[in-house]
């Protein structure tokens, strides 16, 4: 991680994580793993399965923007403030096969009133990168915590 955050504060990151977990059936239906998580950061990872490949044998691009959507997801909801994305955009740089392992890492770039910027770089197991992924978030009403 780029820096040690304060105590309480990777202490409600990783309760906000537990909560969003414990709903987000997509991700834990692709067999999706929450590794990391701190304030405005996260690191997600999915193996790559025969069922997601695309017409040509490698990963659906689909599934690799799922899995760095993610990502994007538990970095921006790290602070008990419900929150959404507003635009995202990738660029695919590596094709992963069947069996490879991917790693999103979500970094929070800047958070203003209620938007953020977050960069997502997925690698695979040798530690290519195989896509770069921009997420534009915004808070909505709620928390994940409860009032």
């Amino acid at each position: 991680m780029s820096r040690r955050p304060d105590p309480a504060d990777q202490v409600l990151a990783e309760a906000c994580a537990a909560a969003l977990w414990a709903e987000d059936k997509a991700s834990r239906e692709l067999g999706m793993a929450l590794d990391r998580v701190a304030p405005g950061e996260a690191v997600l990872s999915m193996t790559v399965s025969e069922a997601m490949a695309n017409g040509h044998g490698t990963a659906h691009g689909g599934y690799i923007f799922t899995l760095a959507d993610s990502a994007f997801a538990y970095a921006c909801n790290a602070r008990n403030q419900r929150t959404v994305a507003q635009q995202c955009s990738i660029t695919y740089l590596a094709s992963p096969v069947a069996g490879d392992r991917l790693s999103a890492h979500a970094v929070e770039r800047a958070l203003v009133g209620r938007g953020g910027i977050y960069d997502v770089t997925v690698r695979d197991q040798t530690g290519r990168v195989v896509a770069e992924f921009r997420g534009h978030s915004r808070t909505v009403k709620g928390t994940l915590l409860g009032e």
